[in-house]
């Protein structure tokens, strides 16, 4: 049956019954129209407020499939998005009705202990990751929540528990398999294709699609010290103080992340807290579990916390710990800025507007990331934003579409409010639907922006990668 889809430059595209079978014939997974079995539970991703509509999703089994997916769009000049894990704020997996290439069925894993490497597929959600190459001991660089897919977080840049000691996730990667914009496999690494291999750690989708990563593994756990230490949000700027100063002095294995919200009926927090307000310290300790112990000593002394979770525990359960506050299925907004420090006035903003906080989802979290990314040149990688101390993520989240103003407003007018305290940098996986142009330079710096341009001219000259937050040749 012939069926109209959405162009690459947004008009209609009439396709024939002939090509789609021919498409489909060509293709080993799954292609799925609206009204199949299984299009609905494809088409959406973690962010309910991503309600976009693909006309088809090509469901990928191997690197062949997204080879013959991206020759299928060319050919046919057909709007499309590339859904990996699906977590992305901005919800670019999903593209309104064009073709959504589906790889989150391509989750191998292999792991080289020996050489302390990884080749992931690019389906691979962080647990997934995270699962094998904790098996013998080791870790790749990942991020906080391990539904995340591996795909958009490092291409985006990347940063989690390990970033202090080991920089950007981008940093760690030592080589790609790309379907080009042409559907060609090409590998991208410093001594092959190195220029692609440059604008992929943090330059985004905007120049292949990554059907493989290979990462540098490092020792750790599987045991590791963390967990959590809450406190009532009256507390909150004693709370930041702490933060900070540990923070000043912690070794590179110690990563700490503040919270500030509404105390959730979690079964670790006593239940008198719970719709209170609440400042929280998360704190992973890769090194000596002992070491550690003695190091986090003084902050849970620090005031009159109410909980304290910190404990030995194996890393994958710490890489999950977080995972309850990011459920799929809610509506989430998000704005974020990189701080270089935090001063007093910072603090003084955080805990003034947590305090105007209305959802019971929503938060405001300080991830520490300075150490090893500061080491290296702003220019090593698009990342960039190698002045970072710490991100700001100011993390809307809630459950009624009647409700999306007000929390939407609340994270504008944080946003807006410390300002004055970022470094002008902002993290590209962290950029909503509506922030462009500007905040894309603010993520990347005019330099980087200008040498991806010149990359994408090369790679992508027709523009054909562009349901992305954009670089354009």
């Amino acid at each position: 049956m012939a069926m109209t889809l959405t162009g690459i430059d947004g008009g209609r595209v009439d396709l024939a019954a002939e090509a789609l079978a021919a498409f489909k014939g060509s293709f080993r997974g799954a292609v799925l129209a609206p009204g199949d079995a299984g299009y609905e539970e494809a088409r959406q991703v973690w962010n309910a407020m991503i309600d976009r509509r693909p006309g088809l999703i090509a469901r990928c089994t191997g690197t062949m499939d997204v080879v013959q997916a991206v020759r299928f769009a060319r050919q046919h000049g057909l709007l499309h998005s590339v859904r990996g894990g699906g977590h992305n704020i901005a919800g670019l997996a999903v593209c309104e009705g064009g073709l959504m290439i589906d790889m989150s069925l391509l989750r191998g894993v292999w792991v080289d202990p020996l050489k302390r490497t990884a080749r992931a597929q690019a389906g691979c959600t962080l647990g997934h990751l995270d699962r094998e190459t904790q098996l013998h001991g080791l870790a790749a660089v990942l991020g906080f929540v391990s539904e995340t897919g591996i795909a958009g977080l490092t291409v985006g840049g990347g940063f989690g528990y390990l970033t202090r000691q080991h920089g950007w996730t981008c940093d760690t990667v030592l080589s790609m398999e790309v379907v080009t914009a042409q559907g060609q496999v090409v590998r991208a690494s410093d001594d092959e294709n190195a220029e692609l291999f440059w604008a992929l750690r943090g330059g985004g989708g905007n120049f292949g699609i990554v059907t493989s990563f290979e990462y540098r593994l490092f020792p750790v756990g599987p045991e590791i010290l963390g967990g959590a230490i809450a406190w009532r949000g009256q507390d909150a700027l004693q709370v930041l103080d702490a933060f900070r100063e540990l923070s000043a002095v912690a070794p590179r294995e110690l990563t700490l992340v503040a919270a500030l919200r509404i105390a959730p009926p979690a079964p670790w927090l006593p239940k008198e807290i719970h719709g209170q307000p609440m400042a929280a310290i998360f704190a992973c300790y890769s090194g000596k579990p002992e070491e550690g112990e003695a190091l986090l000593a003084p902050l849970r002394r620090r005031g009159n916390p109410v909980a304290d979770i910190v404990t030995r525990r194996p890393y994958v359960q710490m890489q999950s710990l977080l995972d309850a506050t990011q459920p799929k299925g809610r509506r989430y907004y998000w704005k974020s800025h990189y701080l270089g420090e935090l001063g007093r006035d910072a603090a003084d903003l955080a805990a003034e507007h947590a305090s105007r906080i209305a959802s019971p989802h929503s938060a405001i979290l300080l991830f520490q990331i300075g150490g090893a990314l500061n080491e290296l040149p702003s220019g090593h990688s698009p990342a960039g934003n190698r002045d970072a101390q710490y991100v700001l993520n100011i993390a809307g989240a809630w459950e009624k579409p009647e409700d999306d103003a007000k929390h939407i407003q609340w994270a504008r007018d944080t946003f807006e409010a410390m300002k004055p305290c970022s470094t002008g940098g902002t993290y590209i996986n962290f950029l909503t639907q509506e922030e462009g142009a500007d905040r894309i330079e603010a993520a990347y710096g005019r330099p980087a922006l200008d040498k991806l341009a010149g990359i994408k001219r090369q790679w992508d000259p027709d523009g054909f990668f562009r349901h992305t937050k954009g670089v354009t040749g």
